[in-house]
């Protein structure tokens, strides 16, 4: 079956006619932004009534949780878990390891539901893993490292994973000192303010992290702060599943993205998965998606008996980290963005916090020095919006409980909002 489909859609791109592929037969139905909006509080668990029942449950509807940033994955699930407790994340990640850390789609570090990692092995993290072990060997290489790079790494790999073996969970610089093999500096931007010399063996535990080899074990500082302690995969998990096939793969991700994100376009899922064009078509016929049309025409993709019209929810208020997955869903971001993105994000696209008010971005909050949690609302939103983010920020307030969240993506707005 699937490579009949894989035939269609072949012949479908050599004649320009992909939509054939998705059934674009006659009339389409259309979903309106108005819709858009009604599906992410649902699906993404922000409304009330539709919040989800722990943390996993909160990450399956989400497909994957950002963790580029320690303190947004425990500030993402306090917006989508109603009485969640730091404790409570804690033990997802590092007791029950029902949700793994995984570095996959645009070289990111997500959180994962434990299910899906084998998918994220043979796609989204299998491309990153390639194309980041050339630049490691050439990098080594040019570092004087090693005169075949190719080599050092495996070498690299081979030791640091005998030393992994026993089950130890250890720190990068514990790793470095204990193996020799991780030994050497890269010497990175020579003449930038950001540039400097570097141990290189954080690139080869990213290797071997992106490979699904070693993961990041159990958090060695505050849960503000991002310390691991590394450890070999079989030991954290015991022994892990086979990486899928890598057609399969993306079909998966594709499909749990679109039943999260959906409707959504191919421009949307190629930047959110990483991958090419040919590996988004190929998902879409793979897992049967439907087109349907926005209020500007242009087409987007919903599962197959997806395309219901949901029904709407009353007014709701949300606050989200930095790097949110609503936030970070979608290459196009206008239906819930509006004009706010110059303020929102930073150059290179990464979202600052945001404040949201019936699924739309609103502004954004921040700390002031005592941990009190202020906002910066862009627009005019009315008596009862302000109230309702007012209140959210109270509670947010209270269940940091003092502690200050450090960024190193602070948007423009964020530095207003605290700003003397």
């Amino acid at each position: 079956m699937v490579a009949r489909r894989a035939e269609v859609l072949t012949r479908a791109i050599v004649s320009g006619a992909l939509s054939v592929v998705f059934g674009r037969m006659g009339h389409m139905r259309t979903v309106t932004d108005v819709e858009r909006r009604h599906r992410l509080a649902r699906r993404h668990a922000l409304a009330p009534g539709h919040h989800a029942t722990d943390p996993v449950a909160a990450t399956r509807a989400m497909t994957v949780l950002h963790a580029t940033e320690a303190p947004t994955v425990y500030v993402s699930l306090w917006a989508r878990v109603d009485g969640l407790t730091v404790a409570d994340v804690d033990r997802a990640l590092y007791d029950d390891r029902t949700l793994v850390k995984q570095l996959a789609m645009r070289r990111t570090l997500f959180v994962f539901p434990r299910e899906l990692l084998p998918a994220a092995w043979g796609s989204a993290s299998a491309r990153v893993a390639a194309a980041h072990r050339v630049r490691l060997a050439k990098d080594a290489e040019r570092a004087g490292i090693a005169d075949d790079g190719a080599a050092w790494i495996d070498a690299a790999e081979r030791a640091t994973l005998a030393r992994l073996a026993d089950g130890a969970e250890l720190s990068a610089q514990e790793l470095r000192e204990q193996v020799p093999e991780l030994t050497g500096h890269l010497h990175v931007s020579p003449g930038k303010s950001y540039g400097g010399h570097f141990p290189i063996a954080p690139r080869v535990l990213t290797q071997l992290g992106v490979e699904g080899k070693i993961v990041r074990g159990h958090n060695g500082g505050h849960w503000r702060t991002a310390r691991p302690r590394w450890t070999a995969m079989e030991t954290w998990l015991g022994e892990p599943p086979e990486p899928a096939k890598e057609r399969e793969g993306f079909a998966e991700l594709v499909g749990r993205w679109l039943a999260t994100f959906g409707p959504g376009t191919e421009a949307d899922l190629v930047w959110w998965l990483g991958g090419t064009k040919a590996a988004v078509r190929g998902a879409l016929a793979d897992v049967g998606a439907v087109e349907v049309a926005f209020e500007d025409g242009r087409p987007a993709y919903l599962l197959p008996q997806d395309d219901a019209e949901v029904p709407s929810v009353e007014p709701w208020a949300a606050l989200l980290p930095v790097l949110d997955p609503t936030v970070m869903g979608w290459k196009e971001r206008d239906f819930y963005l509006g004009p706010h993105g110059p303020l929102l994000f930073d150059s290179n696209g990464n979202a600052g916090t945001t404040a949201w008010w019936d699924g739309r971005i609103v502004g954004c909050w921040a700390q002031d020095p005592d941990g009190v949690v202020v906002l910066n609302v862009l627009e005019d939103v009315g008596a009862d919006a302000r109230s309702a983010l007012e209140a959210e920020a109270a509670r947010l307030t209270a269940w940091l409980g003092g502690h200050r969240v450090s960024t190193v993506y602070p948007s423009v707005a964020m530095k207003e909002a605290v700003r003397p």
